[in-house]
């Protein structure tokens, strides 16, 4: 892949040097840097009772858990060795955010947290919160040794009328395209149509069976034709498999990526109108949760932080 120049690794132990090992080795393809990030949650209450400058603590623990962060490194993979080590102190989506405004990375790379991947465990960690607050890339992956990704699924949602949202998807086609070409992975895409719209149609007393019938016809023909519009750039280079389907999203991708044993969910985070930033919306949050996959989420151009 050459779209990620500035990798920004978030470690957390011995449990993380698989995927480690996976960032050194994207990163090492591609020329790009990077940076292992510790971030010590306790340093700041420590600071508060401990005897002697604060400031003299925390630059000896600092250097400690470099170090130590050094020597596990060593340990994970050769290529690592070249990567730039940065300890940080706080609240980990916050420093991680703030480190990423700071050194320009365009992709962070963590495990899940939890013994069973993304599901059950992202709502309200740092995963999530990263998700919805720092300004690049996030790719989780699932814990346990590093495997080949046989099936990668594009979550999109083209749509002609919103320069913004279109742009989106584009740019989820290119990196899961870029990456089943990579891992010689099969490329599947989904378009959920929501059913909402056609469901209080039908419910309208004043509406003919035929104008009803009429009227499905138009929307599934307008969503097959954005898609396959979305699609005609990407056919030549990655053979895959194309699901549009009628229903809610939050329900039918997750039963998609099971039923097809995805290996990976590649998705974009859109905004709530008014919020001073961008959120995922509920949806994207309830579909990140039943997955048992890793996950890559992408950015809208345009995207504000809501971190200082």
């Amino acid at each position: 892949m050459q779209r990620f120049k500035n990798v920004l690794f978030y470690y957390r132990g011995a449990a993380d040097r698989s995927a480690l090992a996976q960032a050194a080795r994207l990163a090492s393809k591609n020329q790009a840097r990077l940076t292992v990030v510790e971030v010590l949650e306790d340093l700041p209450r420590a600071l508060g009772v401990a005897p002697g400058p604060p400031a003299d603590l925390a630059i000896s623990l600092t250097k400690e858990r470099q170090s130590r962060l050094r020597e596990s490194l060593a340990a994970a993979m050769e290529d690592c060795l070249q990567a730039k080590i940065t300890v940080l102190a706080g609240t980990p989506f916050l420093e991680i955010t703030r480190e990423a405004l700071r050194e320009g990375h365009d992709l962070v790379m963590m495990t899940a947290e939890g013994p069973l991947g993304l599901k059950k465990v992202l709502f309200g960690s740092t995963s999530m919160h990263l998700m919805r607050k720092c300004p690049c890339a996030i790719w989780v992956m699932r814990p346990g040794p590093r495997r080949r990704s046989k099936r990668i699924l594009a979550a999109v949602a083209p749509d002609p009328f919103n320069q913004q949202k279109d742009a989106l998807n584009t740019t989820i086609m290119e990196l899961a395209s870029l990456l089943a070409e990579r891992e010689q992975a099969e490329l599947h895409v989904v378009l959920v149509r929501d059913g909402a719209s056609g469901n209080r149609l039908n419910r309208r007393s004043d509406t003919t069976a035929g104008r009803r019938h009429e009227w499905h016809r138009r929307v599934r023909e307008h969503h097959k034709t954005a898609l396959f519009e979305l699609l005609d750039a990407y056919k030549k280079d990655t053979p895959g498999r194309v699901h549009l389907v009628k229903g809610r999203a939050r329900t039918l991708i997750p039963k998609l990526a099971a039923k097809q044993e995805i290996d990976l969910v590649v998705t974009g985070t859109t905004c709530r109108a008014g919020a001073p930033g961008f959120f995922m919306r509920n949806t994207a949050e309830s579909i990140l949760q039943q997955v048992e996959c890793s996950v890559l989420t992408v950015r809208p151009d345009g995207f504000v932080t809501p971190v200082a």
